[in-house]
């Protein structure tokens, strides 16, 4: 991959993350204070640990990404929630300050960063501009699991893609 090639991707997934943080936004507050500890079966995370998980890790993306490699210690200790995180609302807060702020950073990377080849978890080896669309797949994939377990847990589940039951399409929440 070029640098040039690379400047395009990181432009065109910079602004897909964009949206979907939105989107992601909308899911992670809709998990209640009370009801969060509902998990689908005792392999799974709770609604809570799944909701930090996903503001967590894709912040821990994005770290990675700028700074050229991936702490997997870090990543780890990701995986427990903070005392301070109790409900949704605690989740979006962190969110806001630790992974939407940082989706701006990924612009100012160079072309020769973003086509540097970078290996996480012995498993991948990737130019790191092709991490920000790994992100951004994560971020997706556990945002449709929690968004699954909206209802168990008393919440409604709000439009994503389109309206839902509890929440009609409506261009005003979309955007």
């Amino acid at each position: 991959m070029t640098p040039e090639q690379a400047v395009v991707l990181r432009d065109c997934f910079v602004e897909a993350l964009e949206e979907e943080a939105k989107i992601t936004r909308r899911v992670l507050e809709a998990v209640p204070a009370k009801g969060s500890d509902y998990r689908p079966d005792p392999k799974s995370r709770t609604g809570l640990e799944l909701a930090w998980h996903i503001a967590a890790a894709d912040a821990w993306f994005i770290d990675g990404i700028i700074a050229g490699k991936f702490d997997a210690e870090a990543e780890a200790e990701g995986n427990t929630v903070p005392a301070e995180i109790r409900s949704g609302a605690d989740v979006v807060k962190w969110y806001d300050t630790h992974y939407v702020a940082r989706i701006g950073e990924l612009r100012k990377l160079t072309g020769d960063q973003l086509a540097q080849v970078t290996e996480i978890f012995g498993a991948f080896q990737l130019p790191l501009v092709q991490y920000i669309l790994f992100l951004n797949n994560h971020q997706i994939h556990h945002r449709g699991q929690l968004s699954a377990y909206l209802r168990a847990m008393g919440s409604k589940v709000p439009q994503i893609y389109g309206g839902s039951a509890d929440e009609p399409f409506s261009t005003a929440a979309s955007g």
